[in-house]
């Protein structure tokens, strides 16, 4: 039985994709390097992958340990081949005028989270440990809580997250695409601060951008808040409804090198959602009535990975091959333009995503 029938036979336990909030994080992003034995490596890995867990957790069961690990589209076919997670697909880089939404290379992604930075220091190295021959990485960001829950631009980030069951409801896969339910989409990108600028302008100037009081992080009356406030652009609406994602952003940096920054992480159950959100904010809805908060964020990084169910992730064995199946097409992923927009409309997020849940569901 292959790893994707055996996890559609099981009820679908979910990975920790709703774990709650915690004071530190290491987002680790690789490419699989060629070869099979790498791909074995890598398969193998996927099983192994709970007990080391485990291991690194009951070190200290108060720490909020926990991990995510999610698949790029090429890497997907290399490790598991078909079937394929419906909406699965390279990033979509956007162009529009100065503004550039990347696509950079990513084949996996660990997603880290503990109550402490020694916790997720030690995940990644047995993790490394483990397949560092099979991949090579190429970005690594330990992330930080910074104060009460701000951005280093000074702004309460994450305050419209879902919790509870709309939580679930917002980032798992359901009978859409029952093979892998209990699935979730997950898009990062790394933006760097043009803090000195940003912080010239003054505070009222920087409200409008955002679309909040900084102080009190309560929403402009829509009267005074631009249409092409943050939160106002991140707002997605579908058929009446709000359609909510998940963000567990964190601040970085160097201040030495003059590095400020925040990851960006957005959990939904389709990644249309975020991608509409990132045309609203690069290209503008409508089309040039873009988030002037890109006049003081760049994006260095780009990718979309599909986080499978932990079921899945136990089920999948070393052996499996897929070389001898046929290739799967897929579409070249074009960039959005200034000229075309999305139809879909308006979750109220208030954010560069620079945020997080502040619920208690653990998913494990």
């Amino acid at each position: 039985m292959s790893a994707p029938e055996a996890a559609a036979r099981l009820p679908a336990l979910a990975q920790s994709v709703a774990a709650p909030l915690t004071r530190a994080a290491i987002f680790l992003v690789a490419t699989l390097n060629p070869g099979s034995d790498n791909r074995a490596t890598l398969r193998s890995f996927c099983g192994d992958l709970a007990a080391l867990l485990r291991a690194v957790e009951f070190r200290d069961l108060e720490g909020g340990l926990s991990c995510v690990i999610g698949f790029g589209s090429d890497a997907w076919d290399h490790l598991f081949g078909a079937p394929r997670p419906a909406e699965l697909h390279p990033f979509r880089e956007i162009r529009a005028g100065e503004r550039h939404a990347v696509s950079t290379p990513g084949d996996l992604l660990f997603h880290i989270r503990a109550k402490r930075m020694d916790l997720c220091f030690e995940l990644a190295t047995q993790f490394m440990a483990r397949i560092g021959n099979a991949v090579s990485p190429v970005d690594e960001v330990q992330g930080f809580r910074y104060f009460d829950d701000r951005d280093l631009m000074g702004f309460v980030d994450g305050t419209e997250n879902p919790r509870g069951a709309a939580a679930i409801d917002a980032v798992l896969i359901g009978e859409e695409d029952a093979a892998f339910a209990g699935g979730s989409y997950v898009i990062v990108q790394k933006y760097l601060h043009d803090l000195e600028a940003w912080n010239a302008l003054s505070t009222e100037a920087q409200e409008r951008i955002i679309g909040r009081t900084k102080l009190s992080d309560i929403e402009l009356d829509d009267s005074v808040k631009p249409t092409s406030a943050h939160s106002t652009l991140t707002t997605i609406v579908e058929n009446g409804k709000e359609i909510k994602i998940l963000r567990d952003n964190m601040p970085f940096g160097r201040p030495g090198h003059g590095e400020f920054g925040t990851y960006f992480i957005g959990y939904s159950r389709s990644p249309r959602t975020i991608e509409q959100m990132l045309e609203n904010m690069f290209v503008g809805r409508p089309p040039g009535n873009y988030d002037r908060l890109l006049d003081f964020s760049r994006a260095v990084t780009g990718n979309l990975f599909f986080v499978p169910s932990a079921t899945f992730l136990e089920n999948v064995t070393e052996d499996l091959t897929i070389e001898d199946q046929p290739a799967i097409a897929e579409s070249p992923a074009a960039p959005a333009v200034a000229e075309t927009s999305s139809s879909v409309p308006s979750v109220r997020d208030g954010s560069l995503g620079i945020g997080s849940l502040k619920g208690d569901i653990r998913h494990e």
